[in-house]
């Protein structure tokens, strides 16, 4: 008899790139050899590629970018109305990943929204249809947005169910003292049933919602358990009458669905609390600017202004937009975006970033990014990025979810039927395997790992530091040296001339206008100095840059070259009687240039560049971590160990050109050292790829932050240290709201079987597991850097 043939589905890729029927036939052989897929035709015509077999959506996109093309992409985030535990947010997860053209979905209940990796053409209307389909709802924009969704309402129902219940507690606490002062039969039934079928309401529409869904949840379990208490009491009562109300549960139902509440108002407060951060970030921006329009003040929506437009900034108001101080100097706070606590000094040519605030002087600022393009919402981004993402162990929480609900369920009814076994009665049998439904509560398996992932992100963010997802939270605890960069990470970046030593014969003033010449135009740190010192000047023509060793061009028609003690050694020129004055001036830490014409050295510069205040701290704090220092440095041996020695590092590289950065980076890794790299330039982004963890300064380039796994939005090295810590911290809260959230059930689930939890107390452990695990959360939301704490 033939086997029956796997079920497979046909998918429908764009792809881009494609030119010929050569392209189209990699593109074919690439998809082939993706695990799972049985057919693939691709048309170059069309752009489109239809694949049969089982793979799913990112692996072929993969595959297809890896054969040098590109299935276009967009990405959606969408709130997601109804979740409860995390049962929810993997139902809601798989409906919106079978959706066609979802590459990629990860629902996030703690946030209670959707990051979706989508092909491009995808419909928003599709993705709402399947998570309608899947029993839940897509909240609109201005709902999403809402500063306390549900608030009013969650209040509302807490406040009647508190009253409703009140009797019942107050009899319970009777019991305690040997008194009776539990309300009549027929006065429980009239209290318990509004509090188990009004308030309670949302746990049958929910449970009704995963039930036609196939699918188990939370609701599922509240329904049941307080359903099954009431109808038993309600059926006692009808038999035995209101003179046995001493053996009526409707208490059980009511308090439990009471606590339910208590604890879901509480979660969402602590929930709003743990993303205070990025709401924060996002509230800096001001709604109104004043942009100069024929010379005239008009106040405008911030929303209005566009890259070119002039705007005045009053002392004490928010910049409302990223740009070019043209007028005034005032002092900047800076504190809520970057974490540095002084003013910095702003003036002509200096940059500002939006929700900035200038403090004692008035600037006229040149609008360079509005929108989603200025430094404030790139950085709301990554940390709500960050928040997007998934740790690792995340998928053993999910597994467990999806299996959760029916195997609660299972225990239950062997509960019940165990304690019929054992003779007891109907009764206690019922009550407990409520206990056992209510007890079970996987909200707080849901809540634990993007709780701690909000709290640690958004307390980073507060301090200067952007960790970009959870692998770069879970690198960081690993490693085990710190490479720095030297200049503009330790040191300021800001050379001086220090000195310029002419040799016999040549003038010093000749000397240095010939090294201006062959800066002008530069940005290099090192031009910046030299010009700095000589004033204005005609540029070399025949300019050539000799990347890692200098430039070299024709001035006053002399060919020319200034650069590093390697160029010396490959132009075969002889530093004659400055030798001995170069050897003293690197032994003091300073950097050299050479002026060489021809075979001859025709002058010496010595540079000067101060450490940055916090590096000495930044490597003393990586020791006390147990975490070796080590530094990256162009410069020649002597003047990099000078400043080694200085700082106290563990291990310097000198002498290394921008390219030989990386293969550093992957010599220490294969001694078995676990690498972060931390830099700020453009010839840093290859050693800042390679390394375990890239760390890169926030004032640096876009292409040494776009290749980093952490910004730090302020160029202080202490933040390092600092950086790691939180990173670690944020890990080991997960884990350890993963044990608050699994060791709940393990321990409440065994002791509600065998009949040592009432429903009612089964109800107050479920609240409180939810309410511990954020409130953990909240604690890691207090961090601050040690200089701050201290």
């Amino acid at each position: 008899m033939p086997e029956a043939p796997l079920s497979r589905s046909s998918i429908f890729l764009p792809v881009e790139g494609m030119t010929c029927a050569a392209c189209a036939g990699r593109v074919r052989r690439a998809l082939l050899a993706v695990p799972g897929v049985v057919e693939a035709e691709v048309n170059p015509a069309s752009g489109q590629a239809e694949v049969n077999g089982t793979a799913d959506r990112a692996a072929l996109s993969a595959a297809v970018a890896k054969a040098g093309y590109q299935v276009p992409e967009t990405v959606f985030d969408l709130s997601i109305g109804g979740m409860t535990c995390a049962s929810c947010a993997g139902r809601v997860e798989r409906a919106l990943a079978a959706v066609p053209g979802v590459l990629e979905a990860s629902v996030n209940l703690a946030t209670e929204r959707a990051h979706l990796r989508v092909v491009a053409g995808t419909e928003e209307a599709a993705l709402g249809a399947a998570v309608a389909r899947a029993g839940y709802r897509l909240l609109g924009s201005e709902e999403a947005t809402a500063a306390d969704p549900g608030a009013t309402r969650e209040a509302r129902d807490l406040l009647i169910a508190a009253v409703l219940t009140a009797p019942f507690l107050l009899g319970m606490v009777g019991m305690a003292f040997g008194r009776d002062w539990m309300p009549g039969a027929w006065w429980q039934l009239a209290l318990a049933t509004p509090v188990t079928f009004g308030l309670g309401a949302r746990f049958w529409r929910a449970g009704w919602s995963a039930l036609r869904a196939r699918s188990g949840n939370m609701d599922q379990l509240v329904a049941l358990g307080t359903g099954a208490a009431w109808a038993l009491s309600a059926y006692l009562l009808l038999r035995h009458g209101p003179a046995h109300a001493h053996v009526l549960y409707f208490e059980a139902a009511a308090v439990v669905v009471f606590f339910i509440l208590l604890g879901k108002w509480l979660e969402a407060r602590a929930r709003r609390a743990t993303g205070a951060a990025i709401r924060a970030l996002l509230n800096l921006a001001p709604r109104m600017a004043r942009r100069i329009e024929d010379g005239q003040e008009v106040e405008v929506p911030a929303a209005a202004l566009a890259v070119g437009d002039q705007v005045v900034v009053r002392p004490g108001e928010r910049i409302p937009a990223d740009g070019e101080v043209r007028e005034g100097r005032a002092g900047v706070d800076e504190s809520a975006l970057t974490g540095e606590s002084r003013p910095v000094e702003k003036e002509p040519g200096a940059s500002v970033a939006t929700g900035t605030v200038a403090l004692d002087g008035r600037l006229v600022v040149e609008v360079r990014a509005v929108g989603g393009e200025t430094v404030l919402a790139r950085v709301a981004a990554m940390v709500a990025a960050a928040q997007a993402s998934r740790a690792p162990v995340q998928k053993l929480v999910d597994r467990v979810s999806a299996i959760f609900v029916p195997v609660v369920l299972g225990i239950a009814a062997l509960t019940l039927l165990g304690w019929l076994l054992a003779g007891a009665g109907v009764e206690t049998a019922v009550i407990t395997a409520v206990s056992v439904l209510v007890i079970a509560c996987p909200c707080a398996l849901g809540l634990a790992t993007p709780a701690a992932i909000m709290a640690g992100t958004g307390a980073a963010a507060r301090a200067g530091i952007l960790l970009r997802d959870v692998e770069a939270i879970e690198r960081a605890r690993e490693i085990t040296l710190v490479a720095f960069d030297k200049t503009g990470t330790l040191t300021e970046g800001k050379p001086r001339l220090a000195a310029l030593y002419a040799a016999p014969g040549v003038a010093e003033a000749d000397a240095l206008r010939l090294a201006a010449a062959l800066q002008a135009g530069s940005e290099h740190p090192l031009a910046r100095a030299v010009l700095a010192a000589s004033g204005p000047v005609t540029a070399a023509a025949e300019f050539r840059a000799l990347p890692g060793r200098g430039v070299e061009g024709v001035v006053e028609g002399r060919h020319v070259a200034l650069g590093s003690p390697r160029l010396l050694a490959e132009r075969g020129a002889e530093a004659g009687a400055l030798a001995e004055t170069a050897t003293a001036e690197a032994a003091q830490g300073r950097s050299l240039a050479w002026l060489i014409q021809g075979g001859r050295a025709l002058a010496l510069l010595t540079f000067e560049d101060a450490e940055k205040p916090g590096a000495a701290a930044a490597i003393a704090g990586l020791r006390a971590m147990g975490v070796r220092a080590a530094m990256l440095s162009g410069d020649i041996p002597e003047a990099a160990e000078a400043v080694a020695r200085r700082l106290g590092l563990d291990e310097v590289a000198a002498s290394v050109l921008p390219e030989g950065k990386a293969t550093r980076v992957e010599a220490w890794q294969k001694e078995g050292q676990l690498v972060a790299m931390i830099g700020d330039g453009v010839n840093d982004a290859p050693a800042l790829a390679q390394a375990d963890l890239g760390i890169a300064m926030g004032t640096g380039t876009d292409v040494a932050i776009a290749a980093a796994g952490i910004t730090l939005l302020r160029g202080d090295p202490a933040l390092v240290p600092a950086a790691l810590d939180v990173a670690r911290r944020t890990r080991a809260k997960i884990r350890q709201n993963l044990i608050w959230a699994f060791g709940y059930n393990l321990i409440g689930l065994p002791l509600a079987a065998f009949g040592m939890l009432s429903p009612v107390v089964a109800g107050a452990a479920m609240a409180a597991s939810s309410v511990s695990v954020l409130t953990s959360a909240l604690l890691l939301a207090r961090w601050r850097p040690a200089e701050d704490a201290s």
